[in-house]
């Protein structure tokens, strides 16, 4: 296999790239100059020097604790729950979220071998416990996957002093009724909401 078509071959594992566009990619590497292929693959070698997940939250830092978690701004005392680490980007550039975050490391899913024991659930039931959380919010994406983990979470939490709650999922704003799938347009209806 000569070096083209291992890099395409390397490209292609990344997700949402298929054979064409590691291809595509390949060949724009290629096709630009030294030092863009060498910058690039200076900062693909250094992002596992760098970047470690938080100590506390599991998030992705350069810094540890991460910038959120050592924040004195924040409130400590509400707590969300992401499967992961790049959810807490989405949710940090909406700006809405003041407290602080726990990352899962997946979902629950017997059907790929996840089980609870393989997602980081111990240590979120030791923060729950004894940091003074009073709220905990689970953000979990609504997938049968992430229903389940949010299920057994709240089993898991029950009794540790804290209100469990979870994002409203519903129509996005814009959306068109026409197109709403079935389980979203239920979800809208046990969501609402009254107008004031």
């Amino acid at each position: 296999m000569n070096a083209l078509d291992g890099l395409t071959e390397t490209l292609a594992k990344l997700p949402g790239l298929g054979k064409k566009s590691a291809n595509r990619l390949a060949y724009h590497i290629l096709e630009s100059s030294p030092s863009y292929a060498k910058n690039l693959a200076a900062s693909l070698s250094k992002l596992h020097e760098s970047v470690k997940p938080c100590s506390i939250c599991g998030c992705w830092t350069e810094a540890d604790p991460c910038p959120v978690c050592s924040d004195p701004n924040r409130d400590k005392t509400i707590l969300c729950v992401v499967e992961r680490a790049q959810d807490v980007r989405v949710i940090e550039k909406s700006r809405e979220f003041q407290g602080v975050f726990y990352v899962l490391g997946g979902l629950i899913s017997p059907l790929e071998g996840v089980r609870p024991e393989n997602l980081r659930i111990g240590g979120l039931v030791y923060r729950v416990k004894n940091e003074n959380i009073r709220e905990v919010i689970l953000a979990l994406n609504p997938t049968f996957e992430g229903d389940t983990t949010a299920l057994y979470l709240q089993k898991t939490l029950h009794g540790c002093g804290a209100q469990i709650t979870r994002l409203a999922s519903g129509l996005p704003v814009g959306g068109d009724l026409e197109y709403t799938d079935n389980l979203t347009l239920a979800r809208s209806f046990r969501s609402r909401t009254e107008m004031n």
